[in-house]
């Protein structure tokens, strides 16, 4: 729901995933376009500015390329903190 001068309205939202083969990059922006995509939702893995150089980022990639708004999802901060179950458990 979304407030807007105090009255809700109801939103609807119509999400697809879909599964492609390609280049990521390539794939998803061709998609966009293709589909007439209104918003792209895409993650981000979280890595620092020296990893990301050498491995290419798909996200920074998309939000420089799709014919449309993109929204990059960080991951929590709890996944740098503990790489794995145990340690977030414990």
């Amino acid at each position: 729901m979304i407030r807007k001068n105090k009255k809700k309205m109801k939103v609807m939202v119509n999400a697809q995933t879909l599964i492609l083969d390609g280049d990521a990059r390539d794939v998803i922006c061709q998609a966009v376009e293709q589909m007439h995509i209104d918003l792209l939702v895409v993650g981000s893995r979280g890595l620092g500015k020296v990893k990301r150089a050498f491995l290419g980022s798909v996200s920074d990639y998309c939000a420089h390329h799709a014919v449309c708004p993109i929204l990059i999802v960080k991951p929590p901060k709890e996944h740098h903190k503990h790489k794995n179950f145990k340690d977030r458990v414990a």
